[in-house]
């Protein structure tokens, strides 16, 4: 009997936790949508359209140690809850934000769902790791990112069927070329801008109601401490940071969601270059998502039947790395599903099936044994999340001073580094070696 009600708790928690993932997801990919569409209706530049992934993923890095510690007092259960209602009221700043057409209040918004999400994300990985034995995590976890790039692959979808017009290909190319200009202008741009409302509006209430949801729910709480043991005092280990791959798997979290952030919410604005309008350039996120997805489902059908999660994120990390660079290197034409298409964007296109398994690969890696830490580690973790921000506007302003198709550079370094710690930073259990 006890058996069955453990069994029930697990997959009660892994339901509601896939959902969490599945929000998150949604909120996460839309930008993809948002940073071109925020481009033309807001007249911005590059650098200032990746602003959107700055807001977004910057609460990351300020609210993701505070989350830390209020998981500590509230518990996990709570905790989910407070990120929903965080990103309600976040989803809701868009109202009056497209009613005064202001540009840095869109951002204070994200910010606001970015908060949220820095609440969600801290609770959720550790939960999803520690639920079940460690050696298959990276499965619980590809089973979560299933969720994620599935509501990440609808999300440019919805936005387009929601927000987007049939007649709006010609009214975006007359507004490119400033043949719309004055007071028509300006009253065209506000009903673009406008067209926000009703959706956010609706998300927001989706939110609050899935918060109340989750807070009645038999969510199981995790008791980590006791369960990690005090293994973290035994060996002297004062803080998250004395373990060394623990520090070195956020720099590995921060360089890898930098370059899938770059891969997907660049690639709209790099396939306008090759005069592919929003409407139809939006299937490039959704293609690059869909081979995270196609990498996910390979990752639960081989770890660890045939290969452990270890050796997958070698091949990944090597994976991503050669693909990067023939996204440099390879820039002919091709007519591949796309007229006039250049071969560099299916290249970006196809980074989403080593990107799958890498982010699954380091949380083990890089939260193992921490006993008590757990939950400061988690928070660490997360705030390298901040990635997102910060590399897509590195990208956007070697764009704007190059151009963009130059800017993928970016992704060179980022490789390298989780090269680095797949085959060697990972091993490393202390700062200096014991004598």
């Amino acid at each position: 009997m006890e058996n069955k009600k453990s069994n029930s708790q697990f997959y009660t928690a892994m339901i509601i936790l896939a959902s969490l993932f599945g929000i998150m997801g949604l909120l996460s990919w839309v930008n993809a949508m948002l940073i071109p569409y925020f481009k033309l209706a807001c007249e911005l530049t590059h650098t200032q359209s990746y602003f959107v992934t700055l807001a977004f993923y910057f609460a990351y890095f300020f609210i993701s140690f505070p989350a830390s510690l209020m998981l500590d007092k509230i518990g996990y259960k709570k905790g989910i809850a407070v990120g929903l209602c965080s990103m309600s009221l976040g989803a809701l700043t868009f109202v009056p934000a497209a009613l005064l057409c202001e540009y840095y209040l869109f951002l204070a918004g994200l910010f606001i769902i970015g908060t949220g999400l820095a609440v969600l994300q801290t609770a959720a990985n550790p939960y999803v790791t520690n639920i079940g034995p460690i050696d298959t995590a990276t499965r619980r976890i590809s089973i979560m990112g299933l969720a994620n790039k599935a509501m990440g692959i609808i999300a440019p979808l919805l936005f387009a069927v929601i927000i987007l017009k049939p007649e709006d290909k010609e009214l975006f190319a007359q507004l490119n070329a400033n043949a719309i200009v004055g007071t028509e202008r300006t009253q065209v741009l506000s009903e673009l801008i406008l067209r926000v409302i009703p959706p956010y509006t609706a998300l927001a209430g989706f939110l609050f109601i899935f918060a109340i949801v989750v807070l009645f729910s038999k969510l199981p709480e995790l008791n980590l401490k006791s369960e990690n043991g005090d293994k973290a005092e035994l060996e002297g280990r004062s803080s998250p940071f004395a373990y060394p791959y623990l520090v070195l798997g956020a720099f590995a979290i921060f360089f890898h969601v930098a370059s899938q952030i770059v891969a997907i919410d660049t690639v709209i604005n790099y396939a306008g270059t090759m005069g592919i309008d929003m409407n139809e350039a939006k299937i490039f996120p959704m293609i690059t998502l869909s081979c995270t997805f196609i990498g996910y489902i390979a990752g639960i059908i081989v770890i660890p039947r045939f290969a452990t999660q270890k050796t997958m994120l070698q091949l990944c990390v090597s994976l991503g790395m050669i693909l990067s660079c023939c996204v440099l290197l390879f820039t002919f034409d091709t007519s591949f599903l796309k007229a006039g298409t250049n071969a560099s964007i299916w290249f970006i296109c196809l980074l989403g099936f080593p990107n799958s398994l890498i982010y699954a690969g380091i949380w083990p890696l890089a939260i193992r044994g921490l006993g008590k830490w757990t939950n400061r580690g988690s928070s660490l973790m997360v705030m390298a999340l901040c990635g997102n921000a910060l590399m897509p506007l590195l990208y956007g302003i070697i764009a704007d001073k190059s151009d963009p198709h130059t800017a993928y550079i970016v992704l060179i370094p980022c490789f390298a580094y989780l090269i680095f710690y797949a085959f060697f930073g990972y091993k490393i259990e202390h700062w200096k070696k014991n004598k």
